[in-house]
C-alpha cells in the first residue's frame, strides 16, 4: 500500500483507527488483527524498549532502525513517530521516507508559528523530492499538551490558527493531542475541515463512533498500547506471585 492509499484513508469518512507500535512483533500481532489497515509507531514506546527516556534521548540512527523492522515486519502503510525531527525534521523524513515509511508525526513543541510552519514545508518537500509527494504528514501542535494554566479558549485559538497554518505550507492532516471535549473537538472540525484533524485516544476521550460522526479523521493511541500490554505483563507476575498462573485467554502469536 502506498502514501496516497495511505492518505486516502484519512479522507475516507470512516474513522482511520491506528493502534501504536514499537518493535517488530508487536507491529505483527497488531498487523494480523483483521481490520487493521494500517500502523503507526510510538516514539515514547520505542525509546522505552531500548531503554531510553522519552523526549528525543535515544539517537534518531536507533529510532530509525526500528522504524526499519516495523516496516519490514508488515505489509500494512507505517507512519512514525519522530519526536520533533531531532534536530533536523526535514531530513529525518527524508531518511524515514528511505526505508519505506509512508507518513510521520512531528511536534511542533510551540515553536514560534512562523518557524513551525516553515519547517512542515520543509519536511514535505523533502518527502516529495524522495518521490513521496503524498506523505502523510501528521503534523502536530503541542498547544494542548503544553498549555499549563492557560485560558482554554485560548489554548484551542492556538490550535486552529497552527493547525490552519501547517495545512496552509502542505501537511494533509493535523494532530492535536490531548484530552479534548465535543466542543473543542467541533470547533476543530470546522475550523481546519472535515477528515483533516487527528487525535489521541486517552482515558475520557469521547467514542469513536461520535468522533466519526464529527468528521475526525484518525484516532491513534500513542505510548497507551504498550501501556495496555505491559499492565497485562505486570498482572501476569501478580497472578504467578498469587499462587496462579496463565490466563485461559492467552493466545499463541509469534
Amino acid at each position: 500500500m502506498t502514501a496516497s492509499d495511505f492518505l486516502q484513508l484519512h479522507r475516507d469518512p470512516t474513522l482511520l483507527t491506528v493502534v501504536n507500535v514499537w518493535d517488530a512483533i508487536s507491529a505483527k500481532v497488531v498487523a494480523d488483527v483483521p481490520g487493521t489497515t494500517a500502523l503507526a509507531t510510538a516514539s515514547h514506546s520505542i525509546a522505552a524498549t531500548l531503554g531510553y527516556e522519552d523526549g528525543e534521548n535515544i539517537p534518531v540512527a536507533e529510532m530509525l532502525d526500528m522504524c526499519r523492522r516495523i516496516v519490514e515486519a508488515v505489509d500494512l502503510p507505517v507512519s512514525a513517530d519522530l519526536e520533533a525531527g531531532y534536530g533536523d525534521a526535514p531530513d529525518t523524513i527524508r531518511r524515514a521516507v528511505g526505508l519505506g515509511i509512508v507518513g510521520a508525526n512531528i511536534e511542533d513543541q510551540m515553536k514560534p508559528l512562523a518557524e513551525a510552519a516553515a519547517q512542515v514545508e520543509a519536511m514535505m518537500a523533502a518527502a516529495s523530492a524522495e518521490g513521496v509527494p503524498d506523505f502523510v504528514l501528521n503534523a502536530r501542535t503541542d498547544a494542548f499538551v503544553k498549555a499549563g494554566d492557560r485560558d482554554p479558549g485560548e489554548v484551542l485559538a492556538d490550535a486552529v490558527e497552527r493547525g490552519r497554518a501547517y495545512l496552509d505550507a502542505g501537511a494533509p492532516v493535523v494532530f492535536v493531542p490531548g484530552r479534548l471535549d465535543e466542543e473543542q473537538v467541533t470547533t476543530l472540525v470546522d475550523a481546519l475541515g472535515p477528515q483533516r484533524l487527528t487525535l489521541i485516544g486517552v482515558p475520557g476521550s469521547l467514542p469513536l463512533a461520535r468522533l466519526e460522526e464529527l468528521g475526525v479523521a484518525r484516532v491513534s493511541y500513542g505510548p497507551n498500547a504498550q501501556r495496555v500490554a505491559l499492565t497485562a505483563l505486570q498482572e501476569l507476575v501478580e497472578d504467578v506471585h498469587a499462587g496462579g498462573g496463565l490466563p485461559a485467554t492467552m493466545r499463541i502469536l509469534n
